[in-house]
């Protein structure tokens, strides 16, 4: 075997162990017994011709090397499910019988509505339009869709979103507003600034996960949209959001536009090798919106 070729099954193996930080838990999570598991991390260094982990008395640690393969091995996986997923989809449109082409979408929920609406009513009006299936995901979650082949394209929201390695169009443009409950004193106003929404004492900024962590700070860690219009309407929280968010207000609430928040940007993304047709006719009917 070539020193610089790695097989998936000892990237998995790997990985496990390297998110665990325990053989015999990263086992368990295999579905293996640990002997064979820490035979295959060692012959693995051994070709590599580094150390991946530091093993001692009170555990096991990554070394630099580890945490380099520990990432790229992350990005190998996703590329490889991806490739299945998306291989499998694109198999299903030419068997006999089989369903049309079909695309996967991935859009926040309660995120660009009305944008949303309109692509997908231009697009169906295409001839041989592919079939789109909306994938409603949580804060965030895009990235992770596209890269592991969940999703072939994705609705995605600068500065919150991150566009690395993909390509990417800009369809949208939009301001910020503070969502708050329809009678604390701040909703009055006709205009506010970010400094007076963060740091008002009875009334803490919700909080929003960016890559599965939660920033520090005292107001609730949001899961969903319901869960943050609930809570906003009850008064225990002000959200920062995109001025399209007004769509899903309750008569709780009140939004009131944002003087020096920067703008939200709405893009159109999509893995940066994609070579499919129907993604990219999908693209072009969004840019022309």
């Amino acid at each position: 075997m070539v020193v610089d070729a790695l097989e998936t099954r000892e990237l998995r193996y790997f990985v496990a162990v390297a998110e665990e930080l325990h053989f015999g838990r990263a086992a368990e999570r295999l579905g293996m017994a640990q002997p064979p598991l820490s035979r295959a991390i060692q012959q693995l260094e051994r070709r590599l011709g580094v150390s991946l982990l530091e093993r001692n008395r009170r555990g096991v640690s990554l070394t630099g090397a580890g945490e380099v393969l520990l990432h790229e091995g992350r990005a190998a996986l996703d590329a490889t499910t991806a490739a299945a997923r998306r291989t499998r989809r694109a198999g299903g449109a030419d068997s006999p019988g089989g369903p049309r082409n079909r695309l996967v979408l991935a859009v926040k929920a309660a995120g660009s509505h009305e944008l949303l609406q309109k692509l997908l009513d231009a697009y169906a009006a295409e001839h041989d339009a592919a079939e789109i299936e909306v994938l409603l995901c949580g804060i965030c979650e895009q990235e992770g869709l596209l890269r592991d082949g969940r999703a072939d394209v994705a609705l995605m929201h600068t500065p919150f979103n991150s566009l690395a390695g993909f390509d990417s169009e800009e369809l949208l443009t939009e301001g910020q507003i503070a969502i708050l409950p329809a009678g604390h004193p701040l909703a009055a106003r006709k205009t506010l600034s970010l400094a007076d929404v963060s740091d008002v004492p009875d009334l803490p900024l919700a909080r929003w996960p960016r890559y599965g962590t939660y920033a520090p700070g005292p107001g609730p860690e949001i899961h969903d949209q319901t869960q943050l219009a609930q809570l906003i309407a009850l008064g225990r929280t002000v959200a920062v959001v995109p001025d399209s968010a007004r769509a899903w207000l309750w008569a709780e609430h009140t939004a009131v536009p944002l003087t020096d928040a920067p703008p939200v940007v709405t893009h159109i993304a999509w893995p940066a090798h994609s070579r499919s047709l129907a993604l990219a006719r999908l693209v072009r009917t969004a840019t022309c919106l």
